[in-house]
């Protein structure tokens, strides 16, 4: 099953089993200059994530959540554990989310080498939120198809099992290959991971500008996965500019044969959320 042209067109048919998805996407951004211009013009209500960098520190994921929350766009701040210095620093970050009617964010471990204070991993961090009284309407956790370069495989599965006491929902990690996410998908649930797995699947962008996005905010950020995986490196670079048609496209027909349907799509934008935000108009749209 192959779609071609499906940008110019606005003709995609698409699985039904991926329409709520399309429908309501998700669209992760880096805290840098400029991404308020790309958010500007996405419809009121649209769920904008807000990545936790390591060089720029919390308060720039929460001031642009404030920021996004002013643009009428739900905005869910990615909370890092190895960079709250104490307790006192997480409920300040909770009220001030609070403060700006944003009831939900998504809870990370973080690249940082060493922890900032006494939360080491995200585990950890929801145990805190929750006995601190402040715990926000919802709350996602990350997930890992591919893996994770730093954790064993067991402790992945260890974790995420636990993580779903207190969450919500769960996001995986990009990656480029629908069969890989499926079976991944289909594992969980054999583990009885009950959480409902939003795709994370990369938006409309340029090798390029991956690249230099990427030497700007942190390696941790958006170029691991790059020298980790070689599969998405070659996805990347081979056209001038990647769009997820054909990921969508065998993701779809695989869960139309039996996967287990993702619980939405969380689209990886690099800051090109208008190009992103245009391709999946331009999907949806009747033909």
């Amino acid at each position: 099953m192959r779609v071609r042209g499906a940008r110019e067109r606005g003709s995609a048919r698409w699985p039904a089993v991926l329409a709520p998805g399309l429908a309501a996407p998700r669209y992760e951004v880096l805290p840098l200059p400029g991404v308020l211009d790309q958010t500007g013009a996405l419809p009121a209500g649209t769920t904008v994530t807000v990545t936790a960098s390591p060089s720029r520190g919390l308060d720039a994921t929460v001031a642009l959540c404030e920021k996004l929350a002013a643009q009428r766009l739900r905005a869910v701040a990615h909370v890092a554990a190895r960079q709250i210095r104490d307790r006192a620093h997480l409920h300040e970050l909770l009220d001030r989310l609070a403060g700006a009617e944003l009831d939900e964010i998504f809870v990370v471990a973080g690249d940082a080498a060493q922890p900032a204070g006494p939360f080491a991993d995200g585990l950890t961090l929801l145990r805190e939120i929750e006995d601190s009284g402040r715990r926000p309407r919802r709350v996602g956790v990350p997930c890992y198809p591919e893996g994770h370069p730093a954790i064993p495989e067991r402790r992945l599965w260890a974790a995420l099992l636990a993580k779903q006491r207190h969450a919500d929902y769960a996001v995986s990690q990009l990656c480029f290959d629908a069969a890989v996410v499926c079976r991944f998908l289909d594992t969980a649930r054999e583990r009885g991971v009950r959480l409902p797995v939003l795709v994370g699947l990369a938006g409309v962008v340029d090798a390029a500008t991956l690249l230099r996005v990427g030497s700007r905010i942190g390696v941790g950020d958006s170029l691991a996965f790059v020298r980790a995986n070689r599969a998405a490196v070659a996805a990347l670079v081979r056209p001038a500019r990647y769009r997820p048609e054909r990921f969508l496209s065998e993701l779809g027909a695989r869960v139309a044969a039996g996967a287990r349907a993702p619980g939405g799509l969380h689209f990886y934008t690099f800051n090109r959320v208008t190009a992103t935000a245009e391709w999946v108009a331009a999907t949806r749209a009747p033909g």
